[in-house]
């Protein structure tokens, strides 16, 4: 098959936050919308139920567009991860243990949201025995019993590629499974030093091997320093471990502590990433710079179908 190919590096725009001074604005393309009575309504709903969001504590930058449309992505298991990632703002701390009712207030808030498609992904939980597999589960379970014609995505850790873990969410049977790789193969030691490339690819082909009926799904950051063939190699590699959906976002900085952006990479670059996925066979593809792993989740599952 041939591809299409972005332009070389070498000749292409680069913004840098090495070289930007620092109060340096953001480009055009990276504008969000200002906030609105619904996104307010959503926030006290949210905070009411004692609940927390990816949207918050990853400081992501799709929160006021997301909330104002009434959704949100569930971050459960609490507010501390086990793990330290170079570009997530999600605190590393020892975590509490885990709220037994936390399944219920989440489903609740579905329920209250009136969501169609629920996406509830957690921070890593090493320090627990199943890594927090069974409350994924029962989070999934409590969902489908309140809302049972929604259908459910969950955003997991790799659980260290551990079959039995996977399979205790696998079993819950949300209709998406999905794990980041986040970035290529040669950056993956920087950005997320407790990770390791070819087990997340094992995680993907692992739940497929399971549970064929099951949709996985992928994300990758740009803008970390990767090059074009690396971004190819890295959505071949999906593929050949059977990964049916991908969202491609720019990685933004969420604050000086965390790894720089390289480079903010423009749209049209980011349809031409999307081209390239199509034509390897991923059946779903959301390619932009604002583009997360949940957002507009309940579109891409649609597009599964299409």
């Amino acid at each position: 098959m041939r591809l299409s190919r972005m332009t070389d590096r070498r000749s292409l725009p680069v913004v840098s936050e090495r070289e930007a001074p620092a109060r340096r604005r953001l480009p055009p393309w990276l504008k969000r919308p200002l906030p609105t009575r619904e996104m307010l309504d959503t926030r006290r709903l949210i905070n009411g139920l004692s609940l927390n969001t990816v949207c918050v504590e990853a400081r992501c930058p799709n929160l006021t567009e997301c909330w104002s449309r009434g959704t949100a992505t569930f971050m459960i298991l609490g507010d501390r991860c086990t793990r330290r990632c170079g570009f997530c703002a999600v605190s590393t701390q020892r975590p509490e243990p885990p709220e037994p009712d936390e399944p219920e207030r989440m489903a609740e808030a579905a329920a209250h949201l009136n969501l169609r498609h629920v996406v509830i992904t957690s921070v890593a939980r090493d320090d627990l025995p199943d890594e927090g597999a069974g409350h994924f589960a029962r989070c999934i379970r409590a969902t489908r019993e309140r809302l049972p014609e929604a259908t459910i995505e969950v955003l997991v850790p790799d659980f260290h590629g551990r079959e039995n873990l996977i399979r205790i969410v696998t079993d819950a049977r949300p209709e998406v499974y999905n794990h980041n790789i986040e970035t290529v193969r040669r950056l993956q030691k920087k950005a997320r030093p407790a990770a390791r490339y070819e087990r997340s690819l094992g995680v993907l082909a692992t739940v497929k091997r399971i549970a064929p009926r099951l949709r996985t799904k992928s994300g990758l950051m740009l803008g970390l320093g990767e090059s074009w063939d690396e971004i190819v190699q890295t959505l071949k590699d999906l593929r050949a471990h059977d990964c049916d959906m991908l969202t491609v976002g720019q990685y933004l900085r969420p604050g000086s502590k965390y790894l720089p952006v390289e480079r903010y990479v423009p749209p049209d670059e980011f349809d031409r990433v999307g081209q390239v996925a199509r034509e390897l066979g991923f059946a779903a593809v959301a390619s932009g710079p604002f583009v997360r792993s949940s957002y507009f989740a309940e579109t891409l599952f649609a597009d599964t179908d299409a």
